[in-house]
Parts: structure tokens; sequence; C-alpha cells
């Protein structure tokens, strides 16, 4: 993949304002190249053909395609982007989806800045089937709690026996305001998102439930994407949370919305863990740089 030079971006931001969801991916393309990491193929834009060149291309023929999130199928064998974003193969899975920020996009790089106002109106997260998320409980009835997954959205409901273990006598007891980590197991455009904290297969907690303690951060949505990644520091191009694991206990987890739980032995250790990860996200630092910024912050302990 070809490096953007950052002088065309700029050029290209001045002369398409209306673009704006695909002049952030140029710019987050570049951040992937910084990175090493081979992410994406090209930029696609909603009701584009996929052509067939660009499609993974498995060894395992009997493997099918996976098409991931911002994909449509059109029978017989049209694939089109339902949003804007780099376009994205994995070969070895045979999979294909479209990667896009979504909207949570941080103004503190100075190319962005021109644009300020019309970068805080796009869209925010988009519940999707599978996802992981940080939501926070609002209020509950009868048998469900109403959750907040992204502010100004409908709530999404957790049935209250949808834990490890649950019954009427021992399901928790979650007032307003906490926090849980939870996986989407319905979304649709007509209904309002389901939450389960369960494997509906072996019925074990898998890490969710609620989160005790901690921080809440905001990030990018593309930041958390590639927190999630299996090898974050080799696929995503971060490693700020494993260098700071050498040196510090604590604990993490992700969302998918854009929000990261952090709690370590203190909250001067929680915060620092927190202004590192929104400091390497906010300002598109490359591994080394990370590192930089670790090496830093850990002097100030």
């Amino acid at each position: 993949m070809v490096a953007v030079p950052e002088i065309f971006l700029a050029r290209k931001l001045r002369d398409n304002v209306v673009g704006l969801n695909v002049i952030v991916w140029m710019i987050d393309i570049v951040i992937a190249t910084q990175h090493n990491v081979i992410m994406a193929t090209q930029v696609v834009l909603p009701g584009q053909d996929i052509p067939s060149d660009v499609l993974p291309t498995s060894s395992n023929s009997s493997l099918p395609l996976k098409l991931g999130p911002g994909l449509r199928h059109i029978p017989p064998s049209t694939i089109t982007p339902t949003i804007a974003g780099s376009l994205c193969v994995d070969n070895r899975k045979n999979a294909v989806w479209v990667e896009s920020n979504g909207g949570r996009v941080r103004i503190s790089h100075p190319i962005l800045e021109i644009f300020r106002a019309q970068l805080l109106k796009l869209p925010q997260y988009i519940p999707q089937t599978g996802d992981l998320v940080i939501a926070t409980v609002h209020h509950s009835s009868t048998e469900v709690y109403h959750c907040s997954i992204t502010p100004y959205t409908t709530f999404a409901q957790l049935p209250q026996l949808a834990f490890e273990g649950a019954t009427k006598k021992t399901r928790p007891q979650l007032s307003g305001g906490s926090l849980i980590y939870a996986r989407i197991s319905l979304a649709s455009k007509h209904l309002d998102p389901e939450l389960e904290c369960l494997n509906p297969s072996t019925g074990k907690a898998d890490g969710m439930g609620e989160l005790m303690g901690g921080m809440v951060f905001d990030i990018s949505l593309g930041m958390a994407r590639r927190l999630m990644m299996p090898r974050a520091g080799e696929q995503g191009g971060v490693v700020v949370l494993e260098e700071l694991g050498e040196k510090l206990p604590f604990e993490v987890a992700v969302g998918r919305n854009g929000r990261i739980w952090i709690d370590s032995k203190g909250v001067r250790e929680t915060l620092l863990v927190g202004r590192a990860v929104m400091e390497t996200d906010q300002g598109f630092l490359a591994v080394e740089e990370q590192r930089k910024l670790v090496r830093h912050l850990l002097k100030s302990l």
C-alpha cells in the first residue's frame, strides 16, 4: 500500500468538504501505513460495486466468503458498501469488511481543525450483532435493564436473567449509573438493541458483566477496533497497553462503541493509563512514538 503524502491530504480536505467520511479515512490509511499494517486495499463509497479482483483469495476453496460490517450482498453476485471507509481484506479467514471510524473523530490533529464543526456532526456508533460494548444502566423495569450505549440514541435492553447463573433470586441488582461489559445479541434498524452478559453456547460470562471501580475514557471507534484485534501490536499498530503492562498492573475492557474501562491499583495509575491511550488515539502516534510516550509518563509516577 502506498502512503499518501500529508500535503496531499491537506489539499484534499480544503477542496472537498462534502466527503468528510472518506477524507477522515484517508488519514487513517496513512496511519495504518506508518504502523506497517496491511489494513486496507482502497477507499469505498456507499453504493459502489466491489470488483472481484479486490476480494480475498483464500487457499482453501471450500471456505465461504465472509462479509463483515459495512457490506451488503445483492443477489446473485453483487457486493456493495453501505458506509464510506476503507475496504479491509483478510485472506486467511476469507473475510472482507469496511473499516469506518464512525464519527468519534478527535480534533487535535492540525489538518482536522479546519473542519471542526463538520466533523463533530458525523454519525455515532451503529450497533452490530456480536459487538462487545461498554454500556451504562439508565433505569430498570420488571425484567429488563435499559442501558445507554451511545448518547442521544434509544436504550438497549438487557434482560435481568442474561447473566451467568442468574435466576429470579440471584440476578444482579444494578442501579442507574452502573457500568456493564456486554455483547450485542440483537441489532436491527426496526428494534432497540438487545444485550447479553454471557456466552449463549456455554452459559459462561467470559469476562462480561458489571464493571466495578475503575474509570471510563472515550476513544475513537477506529482505536477501539484496533485495540480489540487479537494481536493489537502487529495488526493494529497499538503497543501502548503492552508497554504499560510491563511496568504497571491494570485491568482493561474495550467496547466497540468507543469506550475503554481501565482499573489499576490507584487513581493516579488509572489516569496515567487512560491518558496514554487517549494521547495515542488523538495524536495518531506510531509504534515508536507510543513507546516514547510511555517512558515519559512513567517518569511522572
